[in-house]
């Protein structure tokens, strides 16, 4: 259900903020210190893996909060632009500090990290969930690359974002998913790049693990409990497999953020131009 135009204007619906909770956090809050491919079902996956008693944690939840982004980007850089590549990536010690609070992860930016992650954490299980690779670039150009289309948009809605969720998380996906992970300058390039990238994605998550394969399985959505309970050693739960529309949910994701930005750049608007007003009233007022 989208957000309506009177929640722009009076605040959202408890309805609204129930389905989207991980927006309405208090940003000035830091919960690093607390311990605290996509598009490939793992809204789906997030659900069924807290079903079976794992806190999990999707690429959603950055937005709980977006300080977490320079940490995100930090790894982006060490891992895609330099050189050296510092080893820090590969210890449990540096992954704690952003994963620490949860038992599993799915989307980006987590699965960027894969080798990493799987050396970091070498007792971690991994289940690969592969789509069809038209039917992924398709979801994925819609949710993920049609939003770089427009950058000067993003450029001129920083400076007004003081929720963070612009300044802080836009880099992340620029600079770490398209130019690092994509090896693109742009959305154009990304689209050209996409396919590729993601069949040497799961051909490395393969490759990693070929000498531990009690470690991974192969799981194809719709395949239910079964597969994924034996793997893990859990009982079979007594309620259906989750089927979350996940681009629906995006979608309406995106909307309630685009009201939130609204909101926020009016109020920093406001602020702004209150000095200016007052100036004028008083010079009207001394006239």
């Amino acid at each position: 259900m989208a957000p309506s135009t009177w929640e722009l204007l009076f605040g959202f619906s408890q309805e609204t903020k129930q389905r989207h909770p991980h927006l309405f956090i208090d940003h000035k809050i830091d919960r690093r210190g607390a311990k605290r491919m996509s598009r490939t079902g793992t809204a789906s996956m997030q659900a069924a893996l807290r079903i079976l008693g794992y806190p999990t944690s999707h690429g959603f939840d950055m937005h709980e909060n977006p300080k977490d982004a320079a940490m995100w980007l930090e790894g982006f850089e060490t891992k895609y632009f330099n050189a050296s590549g510092p080893p820090h990536l590969n210890t449990s010690a540096h992954w704690d500090q952003l994963l620490g609070h949860v038992s599993a992860t799915t989307d980006l930016p987590a699965n960027c990290f894969g080798p990493e992650l799987m050396k970091a954490y070498p007792n971690a299980k991994v289940i690969l969930v592969e789509r069809d690779i038209e039917a992924w670039f398709k979801t994925f150009e819609n949710a993920v690359i049609t939003g770089q289309d427009h950058p000067i948009a993003t450029a001129i809605m920083s400076p007004l974002d003081s929720t963070g969720m612009v300044s802080k998380l836009s880099p992340v996906v620029n600079r770490g998913v398209m130019q690092g992970q994509f090896h693109s300058k742009d959305s154009v390039e990304w689209r050209r790049n996409a396919r590729q990238v993601y069949r040497r994605h799961y051909a490395e998550i393969r490759e990693c693990l070929k000498d531990e394969p009690e470690r991974l399985l192969e799981y194809e959505l719709g395949s239910g409990w079964e597969p994924i309970c034996e793997f893990l050693g859990k009982p079979v739960p007594d309620v259906p497999f989750p089927r979350i529309n996940e681009s629906a949910m995006h979608d309406e994701m995106l909307r309630v953020i685009g009201f939130l930005l609204l909101r926020a750049a009016v109020c920093t608007l406001m602020v702004w131009s209150m000095p200016v007003i007052v100036a004028i009233a008083a010079w009207r007022y001394m006239r």
